[in-house]
């Protein structure tokens, strides 16, 4: 990567500094090109991009032309020749910049660091880190460029994160005791930004811990008025939380605004009301006893409860708490490996997951919260059974309806709300009491004031009031329904027209429990308040596992009285209803259904006769995106492909449940499990066990002789031969001369072929069967299929060439992915590269290539691609003599190993290097000094800091300069 000692700085006025002076940059328009290509440094930006951002989306005639004109006098500012950074890529450009000259890349490692070094209690380097990162700022990002549409769309993301990191540093201040030091800053930055409640609550827990109570509640006052007045709305939950902690002075003075603690219990959505006795039984149950269950009728708050109690509890769990949602499980054999993944565990090898969740959870003191256990509750009885007796610190907290019968466990019923009693009449004139203190009044209180603003409780509504949630059964999920109705019906109607339905209810000789009618008459009731298309859309969504998206609700679910184009507006209707839950990530909105009301859903389809054609099309929906997905992978969208295929698994469990389980469907679920691992996303999600689960379900499910069945066994074959599982690769037939015609099939069996010979042999034939199966993908029109095949082909030749044959191959591997833009087959495109040099050429600057590749890797969150970038990077470092570094990369890459289950031993020659890489380093350090670095390398557990940050540390990776650019995705 070319850089002529340059060194780059965006956050502020635009500089260019080269050995210590700063390069005038006079034009406006040359630093508005050049702040675009930085602020994308080592990424491709488009012409047509540049140019909107250059005249504002409103370019003149002849803008490319000026484009070009530009462009040759930045080269000629920044250099010339080999060393121009500034570089023409297929429809656009790029400026290479090496990791430490820009100082954004700076601010972020640095950031990064200061975050896990904070969740690590290491408070003081923490601060060190973000003084150092914050001090990179000077002044507001890109301020001298003029171009309107770049502030707007990049800017002010910038200085959001120095906002951010600037958070955090206060936060760690006042951990370290500095409140009285930092309120005359922090009232500097309320009056800046007056609507940033973090920074209001940061000042207020500063005051009162300097003793100054009285201004701290003020401050909560002003905020709230501000919040209300500017934008309508109250203060968000951490806010009102800590002004209710100040208030009864639950806040001790070295007491942080909130407990930091491991684990993935989702944020909260709407606050918790009530309940205080029973969380609190909860605690006393969980601190003497390891198996605790929730039980109750759906709707009453089991998982609310389960949440908020482990989030209280999290104190006493020094390893967190680990929330796994079995909502969404179709298959009960799956229970172990969702376990893994919700632990975050990244073993893709053939060990039963269970052993792999029982060894993770050996020794940690952690509390495990699995969630909506009934439809699979002998399983879960199995497991927890299993996992209590080998994991002496575990406990478990379970939901369901149903109990699991181990002796262990402790069940607590989760009753109803605190209801008011019937009024008994008194004194004639007498006001009737103020309900205060009742849960159910609290919750629907609650509710109402966001879905209903208009709506308040008085003394002279709130005996009906206390009548309708009577009638409610105190149930959370029905009051929550009835609050939202409260925008458009007066409490009076509501319970007029639940009346009868609960008169009913009391007929004599029912043996169906009241509250499990209630609830039923309740969801009846807003079923029927919906419209027809609501009603229909309710009902088929839940075919859906889990979260799904508008597009998949418009493929599936429109037709039959709801109009496709209606579905958006119904969707929004039916999260108003509180029907359904929305979520907005990113770029898109997902919705899911309350399981409850999904179950209801499910059983109207099902009376109807419409379940198997519904399920039938949301099967056709995810088998038609997998198999897109297939096509496209490989391509400038495919982190995003992968990410949403990884988002839809539980869909698809859901598709390939249904299609596997019935001979005449099987066809489709073959499909959709050899679909998704031509795209490889189940390395991508570390579910690699799971996927070879489904492809071996697929291959007894349709008839033993036929080119379906010969594709998944090759797929099979090399599924297991990456994770050097040669024993199950070897169970799967991958010839059948019978249907060698046909060109797909004969593609996948030659490239399992020649993976084979590459990676259990290191047998140079390999060179030349992936050569074949690369071709034959190509004539097929299968260019992700062809483009793997081209990675381990281009492998082979530097595994297994000469020095001629593996340049060759890099160079047309390089420029099959320059061209294709694919951001994961990228990585492995660098990694190749590193791999020729280290093999054929400057050794020094393999390293370059891997460490860009592992952090790349790192980037969009790859979960198989980092195991092989820091092995490699151990090869490098023992090669430039670099022993102790390689025996700690060696400890490294050998515990990621074992997390993801690989057995090096089978893998011929990535064995031998590894191999040769350890003589080296035994024989220079000798064993003692060896077996401490590798040791020491395998303790680390911040590995990304470990590897990539190290030039920061003074000790610059050689060669970083060299490594060539590319496209960069998931920033």
């Amino acid at each position: 990567m070319p850089s002529g000692g340059l060194e780059y700085r965006i956050l502020g006025p635009i500089e260019v500094v080269r050995d210590g002076l700063v390069l005038p940059v006079p034009a406006a328009k040359l630093r508005t090109l050049l702040a675009a290509l930085l602020v994308n440094a080592n990424d491709v930006v488009t012409v047509d991009t540049l140019i909107d951002q250059l005249w504002n989306h409103n370019p003149p005639d002849g803008a490319r032309n000026t484009l070009q004109n530009y462009v040759l006098r930045l080269r000629r500012l920044l250099g010339t020749g080999a060393d121009c950074p500034l570089v023409t890529r297929p429809h656009g450009y790029t400026i290479e910049v090496a990791p430490g000259s820009l100082d954004l890349y700076v601010f972020d490692i640095l950031v990064r660091r200061a975050r896990t070094a904070a969740a690590a209690d290491e408070t003081d380097r923490a601060a060190t880190l973000l003084r150092q990162a914050l001090r990179l700022w000077r002044g507001e990002a890109l301020a001298d460029v003029s171009s309107d549409a770049l502030r707007r769309e990049v800017a002010a993301a910038l200085d959001e994160r120095r906002l951010d990191a600037l958070e955090l540093r206060i936060e760690t201040d006042l951990t370290l005791g500095l409140h009285q030091i930092l309120l005359p800053e922090l009232r500097s930055l309320t009056a800046v930004h007056p609507l940033r409640e973090r920074f209001w609550a940061q000042r207020m827990l500063a005051l009162y811990r300097s003793e100054r109570r009285s201004e701290a509640l003020d401050c909560y006052q002003t905020i709230r008025g501000l919040l209300s007045s500017e934008l309508g709305v109250d203060p968000g939950a951490e806010l009102r939380d800590l002004h209710r902690r100040l208030l009864t002075g639950e806040i001790t003075p070295l007491c942080p605004v909130r407990p930091r603690s491991r684990g993935n219990l989702p944020a909260d959505v709407t606050t918790f009301v009530g309940r205080k006795q029973l969380l609190a039984q909860v605690g006393r149950l969980l601190t003497g006893n390891r198996l605790v269950t929730l039980t109750g009728v759906g709707g009453v708050g089991k998982t609310r409860l389960a949440l908020q109690a482990g989030a209280e509890l999290s104190g006493m769990f020094p390893d967190g708490v680990w929330l796994a949602d079995l909502t969404a499980l179709p298959e009960p054999r799956l229970l172990d490996q969702l376990v893994a993944q919700a632990l975050e565990l990244r073993d893709q090898s053939t060990r039963c997951p269970l052993d792999v969740v029982t060894e993770h959870l050996r020794s940690k003191r952690l509390l495990l919260v699995l969630d909506n256990c009934e439809h699979v509750v002998t399983a879960v009885a199995t497991l927890v059974d299993v996992l209590l007796k080998a994991c002496p610190k575990l406990k478990v907290l379970t939901t369901s309806r149903h109990r699991l019968g181990l002796t262990c466990e402790h069940v607590l019923l989760v009753p109803s709300l605190s209801l008011p009693p019937v009024p008994t009449g008194g004194p004639r004139g007498e006001s009737p009491p103020a309900l205060t203190g009742y849960e159910a009044i609290e919750l629907l209180a609650d509710r109402a004031a966001a879905a209903a603003p208009g709506f308040a409780i008085t003394l002279d509504n709130q005996q009906r009031v206390a009548q309708l949630c009577r009638r409610l059964d105190g149930i959370p999920l029905a009051i929550e329904l009835a609050a939202v109705r409260l925008g458009t019906l007066s409490v009076d109607e509501i319970l007029d027209r639940i009346g009868d339905g609960f008169d009913l209810l009391a007929a004599p000789g029912t043996t169906t429990p009241r509250n499990h009618q209630t609830l039923r008459h309740v969801i009846d009731w807003s079923h029927r308040l919906c419209t027809e298309p609501e009603r229909l859309l309710w009902e088929r969504l839940s075919v859906f596992a889990g979260e799904f998206d508008v597009a998949a609700a418009e493929a599936v679910c429109s037709g039959c009285g709801v109009d496709r184009s209606d579905i958006v507006d119904l969707l929004a209707a039916l999260v108003h209803k509180s029907v359904l839950l929305a979520r907005t990530h990113g770029r898109r909105t997902r919705y899911r259904l309350l399981e409850t009301l999904r179950q209801y859903g499910r059983r109207r389809l099902r009376e109807a006769g419409m379940e198997e054609p519904l399920r039938r099309r949301h099967r056709d929906h995810y088998q038609r995106m997998a198999a897109q997905a297939a096509e496209r992978w490989c391509g400038e969208q495919e982190i995003e492909w992968l990410s949403a295929l990884r988002r839809e698994l539980p869909n698809f469990r859901e598709a390939l449940t249904f299609s596997l389980g019935d001979p005449d469907q099987a066809i489709h679920g073959l499909e959709i499990a050899v679909n998704l691992t031509r795209t490889r996303v189940w390395f991508f999600a570390q579910a690699l066990g799971e996927g070879r689960l489904w492809l071996e379900r697929a291959y007894d499910a349709v008839p033993e002789h036929g080119p379906s069945r010969i594709i998944v066994a090759a797929l099979l074959k090399w599924s297991a031969l990456v994770v050097g599982d040669r024993s199950t690769a070897g169970r799967y037939p991958s010839t059948d001369e019978g249907h060698r015609a046909d060109p797909v099939v004969s593609a996948i069996v030659t490239y399992a072929e020649g993976s084979h010979a590459l990676l259990v042999h290191g047998d140079p034939h390999a060179i030349a069967l992936l050569a074949r199966a690369r071709g034959g993908f190509e004539r097929a029109g299968m260019y992700g299929d062809a483009h793997m095949t081209t990675m381990l082909w281009a492998m082979s030749c530097a595994f297994l060439g000469d020095a001629r044959t593996a340049r060759a191959a890099a160079r047309d591997y390089l420029a099959e992915a320059e061209a294709c833009g694919a951001g994961w087959a990228y990585t492995w495109t660098l990694w190749v590269l590193g791999l020729v040099e280290l093999r054929h050429g400057d050794v020094g600057r393999s390293a370059a290539s891997f460490g860009e590749a592992l952090r790349r890797q790192y980037d969009i969150d790859d979960c198989w691609g980092p195991v092989w970038a820091v092995e490699a990077l151990a090869w490098s470092a023992a090669a430039c003599e670099r022993h102790h570094r390689a025996a700690e990369l060696l400890g490294v890459a050998h515990r990621m190993r074992r997390l993801v289950g690989v057995t090096l031993t089978e893998l011929r020659p990535f064995h031998d290097l590894h191999a040769a890489a350890e003589r080296r380093a035994r024989t220079v350090l000798g064993e003692e000094a060896y077996l401490a670095a590798f040791t020491r390398g395998g303790q680390v557990t911040d590995i990304q800091r470990f590897v990539l940050d190290e030039g920061l540390a003074g000790e610059t990776v050689q060669g970083r300069a060299h490594t060539p650019a590319g496209p960069r995705h998931g920033e």
